[in-house]
């Protein structure tokens, strides 16, 4: 679903959610500890390349054995013909080779605009009720209380672990063998392709978030049904696939309560920042489609939305960037902190705390410009004791809690508060001298 552009573009991103951590479970029931049939037992190892020059990843011989090349249509007519003998309607695209992504839904007929495709049948999407291969696996944790995203990260193993004997064998079999994802990149190619940018704290975030969720099911649940999570099959490496996966093709439907799912055939569909038309169950039709805001001539690529995300985000998540400057929502984070040297410290960190912010903010900016809620910042860095009844005010207008109009102005401070912007916005350009002099070198 993520197969696009890899076209490098390092930015500054603006915050992005967290990985759902495992809560502990109120108890664990006690369930035969047999090893359920037909699986297999694999031994990982994925690494990257040292050729800081590339921004791909490199699999070692020892790598999962499930899924195929990322740019291969191996088992994609496969796929298809499962899917319509389970229920899937005829389709008016096919599984082909494209510019835009390694593989992508290509249309064969004229498709017009405002025409709802795909269809996919609810007992064709995984969920966090999907029917487990191995039911015992599944039962300990849901009594554990795993939620959904490690829930669907050990489901996803624990089915492509059962080859052929999975419903979702021929799913998995169309799936990349290592998707595209900062999850694999080393920590040393985190820090020189993202110097000085915001999403590499972030991206270090996130991976250390999948591996310590890994080490909280490993440690209260694994280690405890080692029949039915050996780890041979559940280990690091296959959650580093299965979570790479989802955080490129897991989908939220707004129309089923906002349950996130997998949509097998619907994630193949690649992103492109000119279409607004996105993924949703549809009640009359009972199945997975979109509304197309175009239409497509036979040979044409058929596109999706992921989102109004930035380059970073659309990084983060999927591990690809748009072309550059293809993405109108593109933006940068500029981060933004009160001088401790500031006579009213103490007053204005008051005041930001009061409405949950602290004191260093960060705020996007887009070649169009930049939100109210950083200028209001601005003026709070810049006002001087004189201004001390407005700090709170001010404040307010920053965190976008204020009850009446927050464009506040206030004209006597404005050049300060503009040079104050100016010069952050120097600072953290600066921090990209010696990227690109290293860039230059290449």
């Amino acid at each position: 679903m993520a197969e696009a552009s890899r076209t490098f573009h390092t930015i500054l991103l603006p915050s992005f959610s967290h990985l759902h951590k495992a809560q502990s479970p109120a108890g664990f029931t006690d369930f035969p500890r047999k090893r359920c049939g037909h699986r297999i037992v694999v031994h990982c190892s994925v690494s990257t390349t040292n050729d800081a020059s590339r921004t791909k990843t490199t699999v070692t011989q020892n790598t999962i054995p499930w899924g195929c090349e990322i740019d291969s249509l191996e088992n994609a007519s496969t796929l298809q013909k499962w899917l319509s003998d389970s229920g899937l309607p005829p389709q008016k695209m096919a599984i082909q080779k494209v510019d835009v992504g390694e593989r992508g839904l290509v249309a064969l007929k004229n498709i017009r605009k405002g025409e709802k495709l795909l269809f996919v049948p609810p007992s064709l999407v995984i969920t966090a009720d999907s029917k487990w291969s191995c039911p015992e696996a599944g039962e300990v944790l849901k009594q554990c209380s795993v939620p959904d995203w490690p829930l669907l990260a050990t489901y996803l193993i624990s089915e492509a672990s059962f080859e052929k004997s999975s419903r979702w064998s021929n799913y998995i079999s169309a799936l990349p063998r290592q998707p595209y994802s900062l999850l694999y990149w080393t920590r040393a190619e985190l820090d020189r392709y993202l110097e000085a940018s915001q999403i590499r704290e972030r991206a270090i975030e996130r991976i250390t978030n999948v591996i310590g969720t890994y080490n909280d099911l490993r440690l209260r649940i694994f280690s405890k049904y080692p029949d039915l999570f050996p780890e041979e099959v559940f280990n690091m490496e296959t959650f580093k696939w299965s979570f790479g996966i989802l955080f490129s093709r897991l989908v939220r439907l707004p129309s089923m309560d906002g349950r996130v799912a997998l949509v097998p055939w619907a994630d193949m569909l690649n992103h492109s920042c000119e279409v607004e038309t996105f993924l949703d169950y549809d009640k009359s039709s009972q199945g997975v489609v979109f509304t197309t805001d175009q239409q497509y001539q036979p040979g044409e690529q058929v596109f999706i939305s992921y989102g109004k995300k930035s380059n970073g985000e659309l990084l983060l998540s999927y591990g690809f960037v748009p072309r550059e400057g293809t993405n109108p929502s593109d933006s940068v984070e500029l981060p933004l902190s009160l001088k401790k040297s500031d006579k009213c410290y103490k007053e204005k960190l008051e005041a930001l705390r009061k409405y949950g912010l602290s004191a260093s903010e960060c705020f996007p900016i887009q070649i169009t410009g930049w939100p109210l809620e950083l200028m209001a910042y601005a003026y709070l860095v810049v006002s001087p004791p004189s201004m001390k009844g407005k700090f709170e005010e001010m404040a307010a207008a920053a965190s976008n809690k204020m009850t009446s109009k927050k464009d506040i102005k206030y004209p006597e401070i404005d050049e300060q508060a503009l040079q104050f912007i100016l010069d952050s916005c120097e600072s953290s350009i600066s921090k990209y001298s010696r990227f690109l002099q290293v860039k230059e070198l290449l």
